[in-house]
């Protein structure tokens, strides 16, 4: 009598924690503002798909620009959206990031330290949140030099499917050395520590282009010709560094577009991502 009211608990068990694992699986979950360090800024949102996994649902992870001193995660709301009537398989995460501030508080790495960290995070949270740990990288402006950051320098933590960036910077030392208007030099130093030739260290380490080898997660560049932040001499550096290393890789470029775009070619650019994606962000 005993091991049948054994067997029946224990039946009653089971069935509870699959009712709860399908309504976790099956339920789309939003996640506002979560911490994933003790900083006010060390914030991010997730959005959880109906239908997710741990095997199978890629999370895509949105870094916002700014100049590595402004901007906020809210930039990417609209794209967000666009993002998941693209993709509602994916999960998303839209991160925050410490800001070097007139304080002279949070200068470089701490921002590229607050990305590695996020992605730490959420790999840890895989299981519990129900996606996979196919990732990828997606910045615009400092948030695209950030996504390239990640995915050459620290390839090895949860290397990414692909990465994607939107006129980000990837060397650091030609682009204050040959900035395309003179605010740029200021504030690098200001933000870096100093000039290339005071910390030349931070510059080499703090520069995507630099830690291209093969073997990387394919990368799709969007460029604006006549960008007056990031001119596209820094593209160019990174298209010939993924050539000489073989890694796959998609550059766009917009020859009259600055440093961001609406219209027509926003639209362009969101079906080059979409198509980019479908091919390798599965």
């Amino acid at each position: 009598m005993q091991k049948k009211y054994l067997l029946w608990l224990l039946a009653i068990v089971v069935v509870s924690c699959q009712k709860e694992m399908k309504n976790t699986d099956t339920v789309a979950v939003n996640y506002t503002n979560t911490a994933y360090g003790t900083d006010v800024q060390q914030k991010m949102d997730l959005y959880l798909p109906a239908g997710r996994d741990t095997s199978s649902t890629p999370l895509l992870i949105l870094i916002h620009g700014g100049a590595w001193i402004e901007g906020d995660k809210a930039d990417f709301k609209d794209f967000v959206t666009i993002l998941q009537q693209r993709f509602p398989r994916y999960a998303i995460a839209n991160i925050n990031y410490r800001l070097y501030n007139a304080s002279g508080q949070n200068k470089f790495p701490a921002q590229e330290n607050d990305v590695k960290t996020a992605v730490q995070f959420l790999l840890g949270k895989s299981v519990e949140y129900k996606y996979s740990h196919k990732i990828i990288l997606l910045g615009a402006s400092a948030g695209a030099h950030l996504a390239l950051l990640q995915a050459y320098k620290y390839y090895t933590t949860g290397k990414p499917l692909a990465v994607i960036s939107f006129f980000g910077p990837t060397d650091m030392t030609a682009l204050y050395n040959a900035p395309a208007n003179p605010y740029i030099p200021v504030l690098l130093s200001q933000i870096l520590g100093g000039t290339p030739a005071q910390n030349p260290s931070i510059y080499q380490q703090s520069s995507p282009v630099n830690f291209v080898k093969a073997g990387l997660a394919p990368t799709l560049v969007l460029q604006g010709g006549a960008d007056d932040i990031v001119p596209p001499a820094q593209a160019t550096l990174l298209i010939k560094a993924l050539q000489t290393a073989g890694v796959t890789h998609q550059f766009v470029l917009y020859p009259s577009e600055g440093h961001g775009w609406t219209g027509a070619n926003l639209d362009d650019s969101i079906n080059k991502v979409t198509s980019f994606l479908q091919q390798y962000g599965r």
